[in-house]
């Protein structure tokens, strides 16, 4: 499937591809990104290579967040393990942020779009995520989100869903 770029006021959205490595290579080497992702701190280019390639090989897409004032990329963001379960079409929206970043309201603003993707180009049921128990920041992003807690906790992650509001 082809993903459309994207724009909102004050970001440039598109697909990451292999052309984005070194900026996916300076973005990923920030502790404090990774820091409640199921990843390492990348430590070279090929490895940043191996999170462009998983995401281009996965079921779903993954935006690249480049800063309409600078056009440097500045986040990632989109959905992985796209699937059909008991006869609903699912995936997981994950996202990230560099620190200088934060606090600015730039995540919730392409979260709004991407989540459109999710529903209309992507026809899913519902969305899903994930959050550390320790990653406050991103609970409170999805709770603002109005993307609902899952009374579940396992494995110290807490589980969110929103469910597709189209009319039947």
């Amino acid at each position: 499937m082809k993903y459309p770029d994207i724009e909102s006021k004050r970001l440039f959205m598109r697909e990451l591809t292999l052309k984005d490595v070194e900026a996916v290579y300076t973005h990923f080497s920030i502790p404090e990104v990774t820091r409640f992702m199921d990843i390492e701190v990348c430590k070279d280019l090929k490895e940043a290579e191996e999170i462009i390639a998983f995401h281009i090989e996965d079921s779903g897409c993954r935006y690249g967040l480049f800063s309409k004032e600078n056009k440097q990329l500045i986040g990632t963001c989109g959905f992985h393990c796209w699937s059909t379960v008991d006869g609903e079409t699912k995936a997981e929206i994950g996202f990230d942020l560099s620190p200088g970043y934060w606090g600015r309201g730039l995540m919730q603003e392409a979260l709004k779009e991407i989540i459109q993707v999710g529903f209309v180009l992507m026809k899913l049921d519902y969305i899903e995520a994930t959050t550390d128990i320790e990653n406050l920041q991103s609970q409170k992003l999805l709770r603002k989100m109005e993307i609902i807690q899952e009374e579940e906790l396992k494995d110290d992650l807490l589980y969110f869903t929103l469910r597709n509001k189209k009319s039947d």
